[in-house]
């Protein structure tokens, strides 16, 4: 895999901060067991000495994430983070046409330690998120996902438990998206296997707002990389 030049994923860069467009497949931080992975936060260490990750995103989702430059700057953007004051709207695309108006989810998440997590609501911890449609195709919906706790794996469980699992989310029975699916003169040569259009789960973190420390609003649109754009083209194409 070719690393991203870290310079080429700013977004925003003030003294304070800097906010990135991760791509996916790229780690947030060091993962257990470190292999030794080129991940988000090593790259921002060489760009900038003391840069610290504020957030994390799952290693496949993609989108706005936050890096503080100096230990001031990491404090005071953590403290939003924990007092929910941060305002995070991801993308999602899900198997099945759903209709999701303000839909508020409030079901506990119990992280078992084993890179799953599973509801729980005697041991789970609080989780909440809201969702709304934003597109409906014949086989698929668009939705917005606004997360209010922070929980591992939160969005993707919480539309599982709607039935509507992330296209291309295994973990939780989310299936891939194939062209030969929704274009009926689609055709593979025989000795070829079909590869999904995403090659991951199409989860975008696509706007994030939080205050810098001058307590003005800093506002983050992240567009979406290749992949997604490329599912959602298709989709407007062929399953409108």
């Amino acid at each position: 895999m070719k690393y991203p030049n870290f310079k080429d994923l700013i977004l925003f860069e003030n003294d304070d901060y800097i906010v990135v467009n991760k791509p996916p497949f790229v780690a947030s931080l060091d993962e257990r067991g470190g292999s030794g992975e080129v991940n988000i936060l090593r790259l921002a260490k060489q760009y900038s000495d003391d840069a610290q990750v504020a957030h994390r995103l799952d290693k496949e989702t993609s989108g706005a994430m936050v890096i503080a430059k100096t230990p001031e700057a990491y404090r005071h953007v953590s403290m939003q983070f924990e007092r929910r004051k941060v305002n995070k709207v991801y993308h999602a695309i899900v198997d099945g046409q759903f209709t999701f108006k303000d839909l508020f989810i409030d079901l506990p998440i119990l992280n078992d330690g084993n890179k799953s997590v599973t509801i729980d609501r005697k041991e789970g911890k609080r989780a909440e998120t809201w969702f709304n449609s934003i597109k409906n195709y014949r086989h698929y919906t668009l939705v917005e996902c606004k997360p209010v706790t922070g929980r591992m794996h939160q969005i993707r469980i919480h539309l599982a438990t709607q039935r509507a699992a992330i296209v291309g989310d295994q973990m939780y029975k989310g299936k891939p998206v194939y062209l030969s699916s929704m274009k009926k003169s689609y055709r593979i040569a025989k000795d070829e296997d079909e590869q999904p259009i995403m090659k991951r789960f199409a989860l975008h973190a696509r706007f994030v707002t939080f205050k810098g420390l001058d307590d003005q609003e800093i506002f983050i649109d992240a567009p979406y990389p290749k992949d997604f754009s490329t599912l959602i083209k298709l989709l407007d194409k062929f399953d409108a």
